[in-house]
């Protein structure tokens, strides 16, 4: 039942959307009942179909790029105290900047021409953040005593980065994924918005055409189907931290 239990509140809402929008006589194109969202969603499929890999694969591309980055550099940060000292602020500064204040510009430097990797920068810039902080954190978590350990035997700081720092990291990393994926997915969504481009025709350009026709129903099934994958990526993920942690406790 208690699986259930999400199915049976969303049809409670949908139920009662649907019942509103007809007792009110809400416009079609102020808010269409679920009715016409699903009308919506089965005649535009094809076309979210595209759109939505379009998306999806700059966020996959974005998230890869952003792990090896954030990875490469919390193991930097932990070999060096300086460089740790010199790389946490401007990490910092990554993650307070907003997508859309610098879309334009990293458009520009990308060209006109080849919109997609500045969606594909703006979106590893959204997913760095969190996995360079689970990163970085996982690599402060190693047991002090096998800290001890190892300086007894004379390994040195690569040897206990690799060798302990960083298998005492996999949990922390694995969340840190998690967190980047979705926002990485943000990141791909945000920068379609901000880059304003018809040369990448993901969610976000189907969601502004739909806006600009006033086609509110598709609209709101690009936001469906956004969701949705949304929701499989997340699910996919949880099941690779799962796996990841059985093999981490197994070691």
């Amino acid at each position: 039942m208690s699986r259930l239990a999400p199915f049976i509140l969303i049809t409670i809402l949908l139920a009662g959307w649907e019942i509103a929008c007809r007792v009110m006589q809400v416009p079609v194109y102020f808010l269409p009942p679920p009715s016409a969202v699903a009308l919506a969603l089965s005649e535009h499929w094809p076309a979210l179909v595209a759109a939505s890999w379009r998306t999806l694969s700059v966020a996959l591309i974005s998230l890869v790029l952003a792990s090896l980055i954030a990875q490469a550099l919390a193991i930097l940060t932990a070999l060096s105290p300086l460089l740790d000292r010199a790389i946490r602020p401007l990490a910092s500064v990554v993650q307070v900047t907003p997508v859309v204040a610098i879309a334009p510009l990293v458009l520009i430097w990308a060209g006109l021409d080849h919109p997609e990797r500045a969606l594909v920068t703006l979106a590893v810039l959204v997913a760095f953040f969190p996995i360079f902080s689970g990163a970085t954190a996982g690599l402060r978590s190693a047991d002090p005593d096998l800290e001890r350990l190892f300086a007894l035997y004379g390994a040195g700081r690569w040897q206990r980065v690799m060798r302990l720092r960083l298998p005492s990291a996999v949990p922390f990393l694995l969340e840190g994924h998690k967190v980047g994926a979705g926002l990485a997915l943000i990141g791909a969504v945000v920068a379609e918005f901000g880059a304003g481009s018809g040369g990448v025709r993901g969610l976000a350009w189907q969601i502004l055409d739909a806006g600009n026709k006033l086609q509110t129903d598709r609209m709101i099934a690009a936001l469906v189907v956004l969701g949705a994958m949304g929701v499989a990526l997340h699910a996919a993920l949880e099941a690779i931290e799962r796996a990841g942690l059985r093999w981490w406790r197994g070691r």
